[in-house]
């Protein structure tokens, strides 16, 4: 498939997205509809949309590209089993909680619970970890974009960025949420289509039928789904699935990012069917995807395609769109070109809705009543949509510059620690009802935690011989900020009913 084709299919997609996002905010682009979607979305149309925020642009390609590794294969299956245990936890624990306190922001739990500065620590925390999360799911698509297309063009890197995120906030700025939960229902369809149809091209080229590739892949060197020979080892089972939890608990239950979609519906009741209802759909296309990953493997193996290098390093996660654009017919490519698309651009609308909102409610304080209908409050939104859009494009840009994927790696690891803190606030204002902190320490605390840990996992080899620290870290980072709260606690003035 041409560059030039591969650009029309997406200007025509974007156009699609700004056609709906100008259709569903035509009368309404208020921010109660951006930060809430006016609290009467239908939680089905929510439960589909979460997938597409969920499973990013990494997830399309890195998850099938790692299966080709022997010490990996199927294993991040033990990890999604872990997310969805982390979800149902969700569902019966802190939507309960969040709905009886009718919060826009999460993170006002906080302010109630532990004081206004630990609140603006644990948003601090979100919108640090956010922008840097985000902005490196998005920079790894836009290589793959810029690999394929927009060299063709001689499009220089950053103006490649700064289109995707001028497409992003033209659909997103008037309605937020309200649009969102319409558009990120589309690109999930799209998404999804694509993993399902990819499996059925490449089954086709193969000669294998449904139950044949069934079969193909569970006998092939690609699909070892439980790892747990050796518990020192990152891939073991039970530290993926513990930590599949936790990450998922922090990540998920802890990030105003997906639980704004979920309370977006009208009560209670509905936001639980929604996340029960994702969780089922989440653990099956993620079986879909390591299927679509061994697919790729023995395909390449059958036709002689190696794994793209660049700078002389293997990239095994260039090998999905290597094989959908150069090695498939144009109808998979368009499909995969669909499918990559819709995963990036459904996580980074939805971040930077969130990443808005955040902001706005957290620190500009728009949820108070006494600043709700203040004349400029919808052009202040405006303002800081875009001021977040900018910083995105920077962090982005900072990351092609380091040209290092070690360090690039490390970066979007540090954005994984951050969560551990909130993990840790959350734990203490939850489960140490009879105490409170002091109020003003809270931040020097929430920096300590990440920076053990980071010392920890850097020196793991000095420290406990050959154990590898992986997903657990995030526990371990939860504790050392849970036990950092107790020693900076004193007794409640009356028990917290949260």
């Amino acid at each position: 498939m041409t560059s030039g084709t591969i650009l029309a299919i997406i200007i025509i997609y974007f156009g699609i997205l700004i056609l709906i996002s100008n259709f569903v905010s035509k009368n309404d682009s208020s921010n109660d509809a951006f930060f809430k979607a006016n609290k009467n979305a239908k939680w089905y149309l929510v439960a589909f949309g979460m997938i597409g925020t969920a499973l990013s642009g990494v997830t399309f390609i890195s998850v099938p590209g790692e299966v080709g590794n022997p010490d990996l294969q199927f294993k991040y299956f033990q990890f999604v089993l872990g997310n969805a245990i982390g979800f149902i936890i969700i569902a019966t624990v802190l939507l309960p909680l969040y709905y009886r306190m009718n919060l826009t922001s999460i993170y006002s739990y906080i302010e109630q619970r532990l004081g206004v500065v630990s609140y603006k620590t644990a948003a601090t925390i979100f919108l640090i970890s956010r922008t840097i999360g985000s902005a490196f799911r998005l920079y790894l698509v836009v290589i793959v974009l810029q690999r394929f297309v927009f060299d063709d063009f001689e499009v220089p890197f950053a103006v490649t960025v700064l289109i995707s995120l001028a497409l992003i906030f033209a659909y997103t700025y008037r309605g937020g949420l309200k649009t969102i939960i319409i558009t990120d229902t589309l690109q999930t369809f799209f998404l999804v289509s694509s993993v399902f149809l990819t499996i059925i091209f490449i089954c086709n080229s193969l000669d294998l039928g449904f139950v044949d590739a069934f079969e193909t892949v569970k006998n092939s060197n690609y699909s070892k789904v439980f790892f747990y020979e050796d518990y020192l080892k990152g891939n073991y089972i039970w530290k993926q699935i513990l930590g599949g939890i936790f990450v998922t608990i922090a990540m998920v239950g802890l990030d105003q990012d997906l639980m704004q979609k979920n309370l977006s519906c009208a009560n209670i009741g509905e936001a639980q069917k929604n996340m029960f209802t994702f969780t089922g759909i989440f653990v099956v296309i993620n079986i879909f995807f390591l299927s679509v990953g061994a697919l790729l493997y023995l395909y390449a193996e059958k036709n002689g395609i190696s794994v793209p290098m660049v700078d002389g390093v293997k990239r095994t996660d260039l090998l999905f769109p290597e094989i959908a654009f150069n090695h498939l017919s144009i109808f998979p490519a368009i499909i995969f070109l669909l499918g990559l698309t819709a995963a990036t651009f459904a996580t980074t609308d939805s971040a930077l809705t969130a990443l808005t909102t955040s902001f706005c409610v957290d620190f500009l304080g728009m949820d108070k009543a006494e600043n709700q209908n203040k004349p400029n409050a919808v052009r202040t939104r405006h303002f800081v949509h875009i001021g977040f859009s900018l910083l995105m494009f920077l962090v982005i840009i900072i990351f092609n510059s380091l040209n290092d994927k070690s360090v690039v790696t490390m970066i979007f690891k540090v954005a994984s620690y951050t969560y551990g803190p909130l993990l840790g606030l959350y734990a203490f204002g939850l489960f140490m009802k009879s105490k409170t902190v002091h109020d003003k320490l809270v931040p020097i605390i929430c920096v300590i935690s990440p920076l053990i840990c980071f010392l920890l996992a850097k020196n793991s080899a000095v420290l406990f011989g050959d154990y590898v620290i992986d997903n657990e870290l995030i526990i371990v980072n939860g504790m050392i900020t849970f036990v950092g709260l107790l020693l900076i606690s004193k007794p409640a003035t009356s028990q917290t009913k949260f």
